[in-house]
């Protein structure tokens, strides 16, 4: 009877053994690729990644994943533009009235900390009782009409912020997996905030870059040069004709801060980075922008041109205020290399309505440069040579790999409906990961150690047949996380080394209880079989409760918290299994002769 009860023992330790090997062999083969891939070129590693992508996502999708507090990372506070959103709705019915009521909204929502939908209709209200938001607003899918109430507008907005934010919340999830992120974490926060946790993260610009892009890719055609030049000329013009009634008015010069000539004749001038802002201001005057044509609008380079005296220079490209072709006829985009230079660039195809749109505006402007702007900036402005009639195009003068990766994730992800700005941010440095790491290590290997020495000590060589079962048992937990594709934490962490003392905790009673057997005049096999039996109730009962406990914790606690509660519930899964079945099965083998002698202290 004991042999077949033992075969099934040892027939479940293997299984379990077996299955925790599996579960935890991707995270070796994923640890052994990144060493790998660490030692690569930067084109050497877009090539691998691309060979062996389904490989490299399954064995990163199934590997133990560290949290933010143990690998390092990124926590980031998104606010979703919640005003710009709703000024967006109003569309071609927003005027000068409507952009007042809702900066004044904004402010106020901020200050007081209140929700800016209702501080907005409370504002429109305010100013006028008869007033009605129908006039901005409609939408044949929400039945928002002419004659809709405040009541349904404000049901409405709120509407499609909540949705704004699901969306946004979809393209950074996919983003960030994109990114190559393991285990972020992306929680709703109030009614239009996100917070997105990124461990292993540590280039928080370009993080930032990834997260508050808005990806609205746009084709226009490049102004004429008669335009722009005549365009250039008056304005210059007008600044020199004025200048001593600017200096009267404190306000200052345009031609101080941007140089009217370019590389050639599409640019409108350039000026230096600190000074774009300037000059934007300076060419958003009433007067100056009369002397831009109304179909032209000016749009900075996204890359600097050249640098002097270490600072950059940009361009300001003139650019036709109509949009030929948006991003959402992108069907794919892939990091490719230019053959002749082998400088980065992102190759796009478009969907068949896309390619047909893209065959029309090629075809038709055959010799004439085309603008590609992403999130109001001109990437590249490359002049086409013929009819593109397969749909495909590419982005060049990007920068390096890294940033060719970032704008086909973001292309891919899609558009953001409204702008998100980062409210807060934290990093928890890759050497204080490091340092968390080797501190919960330490803890694990000293907590182990001790606990070993006291068991042999005092339970001779039941104390180290504990311990066999104790280490089996941190394998087991490591496996169990894995299967779940749980997140190992630094509260995970001081779980094992709880489940360490948990563990030897039953090993203990069921010990005891053999020496009180032996010490009444029984005989080993008899104490040993009355030990396992009289101890079982208790372990039982102190494990079941704090595994209660765990559940509780699981369900009500949040982050750090849930993961403490995670480990503690494989932790007592496992130890009850190492403690109860593995301990028996060696001290069954150790007994299985009758004169065999097992000291237990």
């Amino acid at each position: 009877m004991k042999s077949q009860n033992n075969g099934f023992k040892i027939g479940s330790i293997v299984v379990f053994l077996g299955l925790t090997l599996w579960y935890l062999f991707p995270t070796l083969q994923w640890n052994l690729e990144q060493r790998h891939m660490a030692d690569m070129t930067d084109s050497e590693r877009v090539q691998y990644r691309a060979e062996n992508l389904e490989k490299l996502n399954s064995l990163q999708e199934k590997s133990l994943s560290l949290g933010l507090d143990l690998q390092g990372g990124m926590y980031v506070t998104l606010e979703i533009g919640t005003s710009q959103l709703v000024l967006e709705l109003a569309g071609d019915y927003a005027d000068d009235y409507l952009e007042e009521v809702i900066s004044v909204s904004a402010e106020r929502a901020m200050e007081q900390r209140t929700d800016f939908i209702d501080e907005f209709v409370n504002e429109f209200e305010s100013r006028d009782p008869d007033a009605m938001l129908s006039r901005y607003y409609r939408s044949d899918a929400d039945e928002i009409t002419r004659r809709s109430s405040n009541e349904e507008i404000t049901t409405f907005l709120k509407t499609q912020r909540d949705e704004a934010v699901t969306r946004a919340m979809e393209i950074i999830r996919s983003r960030v997996d994109r990114f190559g992120v393991t285990e972020p974490g992306i929680l709703q926060q109030g009614n239009n905030r996100i917070v997105v946790e990124l461990p292993g993260v540590d280039d928080e610009e370009r993080v930032r870059d990834l997260l508050r892009g808005t990806a609205r890719l746009e084709f226009r055609m490049v102004a004429e040069p008669d335009e722009i030049n005549a365009a250039k000329q008056q304005v210059v013009d007008y600044f020199q004709n004025n200048q001593e009634e600017l200096e009267e008015v404190g306000e200052e010069n345009l031609l101080e801060v941007f140089d009217p000539n370019g590389r050639n004749q599409y640019v409108f001038g350039y000026a230096a980075g600190p000074d774009t802002s300037v000059v934007n201001t300076l060419l958003q005057k009433e007067d100056v922008q009369r002397l831009i044509p109304r179909n032209t609008t000016l749009m900075w380079g996204a890359q600097p041109f050249a640098t002097d005296g270490g600072l950059e220079l940009f361009e300001l490209i003139a650019v036709r205020s109509q949009i030929e072709l948006t991003g959402d006829v992108i069907d794919e985009a892939r990091v490719a290399f230019d053959p002749t230079t082998n400088a980065s660039e992102v190759s796009m195809t478009m969907d068949s309505e896309g390619a047909r749109r893209w065959a029309r505006i090629t075809g038709a402007n055959i010799g004439r440069p085309v603008a590609i702007a992403l999130d109001g900036y001109v990437v590249s402005y490359p002049t086409v040579q013929n009819a593109i009639n397969n749909g495909r195009s590419s982005i060049t003068g990007i920068g390096n790999v890294q940033d060719a990766e970032d704008l086909v994730n973001i292309l891919l992800s899609g558009a953001l409906p409204a702008p998100l700005d980062i409210v807060e941010e934290r990093t928890v440095g890759a050497s204080l990961g490091e340092a968390s790491i080797s501190a919960g290590l330490y803890s694990t290997l000293f907590g182990l150690m001790v606990v070993a020495l006291f068991m042999i000590v005092y339970y001779r060589t039941g104390g180290a047949i504990a311990d066999i079962a104790l280490i089996l048992n941190i394998i087991f937990i490591l496996g169990i996380l894995a299967a779940f594709q749980a997140t190992l934490t630094l509260p995970g962490m001081a779980g094992i080394v709880l489940t360490i003392g948990m563990a030897v905790d039953a090993n203990v009673l069921i010990f005891d209880r053999i020496r009180e057997e032996m010490r009444g005049g029984k005989t080993l096999r008899a104490a040993i079989d009355n030990g396992y039996s009289n101890a079982m109730s208790a372990i039982i009962d102190a494990n079941v409760t704090t595994f209660f406990v765990a559940i509780i914790l699981y369900s009500f606690g949040v982050g750090p918290i849930k993961g403490f509660a995670v480990t503690l519930m494989a932790g007592i899964v496992a130890s009850l299994f190492s403690a109860i079945v593995i301990t028996r099965v060696i001290v069954d083998y150790l007994t299985r002769e009758k004169t065999a002698n097992v000291n237990f202290g």
